[in-house]
């Protein structure tokens, strides 16, 4: 299949991996950011293929996974209203609030329908016009767009019981507070290339630039994950800190302008709370004031106060790179994608899923 077998290419991937082992002559850890990436990683075994001194820890690119549990409660409570129908992709369903999650909520009586894309939920408001249907808007820079272009559309309906309970976060800032926090060891960073197809490379530069650390766009099979790498550690072995894209068949450095554009109309930058991290200072989007008849949270007066973490999770540590799935005491006994402490369980891109599926506690 072009695009796809050829890179997942056996030969190419040994390629690879050896030219990172014949370049490395000191020890770097690299982070890569993406939980599709993280996935790739542990399911075809790319970190067992690098030399010791080579060290790839996990970020908090899983948009599930950092969905504060405050907002998880708010889904939950309005999937309770009478008259609220709640949709959500399917991944958010299992991920636990304080007390309950979606799918319970939804066991007890709540309204929650699964959704494959925002324009699926303003296709049931505009079928469903006797119901508030709000639709859970999680995700990267990658998913704002479609979210933002469903607005755009609600309102081009007339569509009056739509709206979004918004929880849309963005890379950058990110790894600007995983490089400030006390005891940081990441090195160099692999960007999400899906991210970038949509805002392009320009936000990385001054990163780069600012903390000393090499950044490289880099894909999702295993072709593209090792060239990611490779540059990278060319990158930190030369004391370049630099952008590179190594995922230059889907991303350019302006992006994808047009997206840049709906989403600019319809969001703006605000503080975010993430699961596991805490509050990061303009580290997501919001609806714009004049928006504000399609933000569920005012609508329905939602109040989105903190919420404690579950404190036998350490999602957080393993989301700043500090520290790998199995070494939660609660990995894969208290904490099962059946009955999960923490959303990185649940989610198709949270990292104690991955191990979980693919290496369970043989990683110990």
């Amino acid at each position: 299949m072009k695009f796809v077998d050829e890179y997942r290419d056996a030969a190419a991937v040994r390629t690879l991996a050896a030219a990172v082992a014949r370049t490395v002559t000191q020890p770097w850890t690299i982070m890569e950011i993406c939980g599709g990436q993280t996935h790739s990683i542990v399911k075809f075994g790319l970190d067992e293929l690098l030399p010791p001194t080579l060290t790839l820890v996990h970020g908090p690119g899983c948009p599930v996974c950092v969905t504060p549990i405050e907002l998880i409660d708010a889904a939950v409570a309005l999937a309770a209203r009478p008259g609220v129908t709640l949709c959500s992709f399917g991944d958010m369903l299992r991920v636990p609030g304080t007390t309950l999650d979606l799918l319970t909520a939804r066991a007890r009586g709540g309204e929650v329908q699964m959704v494959y894309s925002p324009l699926d939920a303003v296709d049931y408001a505009a079928r469903h016009r006797d119901r508030e249907v709000v639709f859970f808007a999680v995700g990267f820079e990658t998913t704002a767009p479609a979210n933002a272009l469903a607005v755009l559309h609600a309102r081009r309906l007339g569509l009056a019981n739509f709206s979004l309970l918004v929880s849309h976060v963005l890379v950058p800032p990110a790894i600007a507070a995983i490089l400030s926090s006390p005891g940081n060891r990441v090195q160099g960073f692999l960007a999400a290339g899906h991210v970038c197809a949509v805002m392009g490379t320009a936000e990385y530069g001054p990163l780069a630039a600012r903390f000393g650390v090499p950044i490289v766009v880099t894909g999702f099979e295993p072709v593209d994950i090792l060239q990611g790498v490779l540059d990278c550690v060319r990158l930190l072995e030369a004391g370049r800190a630099e952008v590179g894209n190594a995922y230059a068949r889907a991303v350019r450095p302006e992006g994808n302008v047009r997206a840049q554009q709906a989403m600019r109309e319809v969001f703006c930058v605000a503080d975010r709370n993430w699961r596991g991290i805490g509050r990061i200072p303009q580290s997501g989007y919001a609806l714009r004031p004049e928006w504000r008849e399609f933000d569920a949270a005012a609508r329905f007066s939602i109040s989105c106060d903190a919420a404690p973490e579950a404190t036998a999770c350490i999602s957080g540590e393993i989301m700043r790179g500090a520290k790998k799935p199995h070494e939660c005491p609660a990995f894969g006994n208290r904490c099962t994608p059946e009955q999960p402490l923490g959303a990185p369980m649940v989610s198709s891109e949270g990292a104690c899923a991955a191990y979980y599926r693919y290496r369970s506690r043989r990683a110990e």
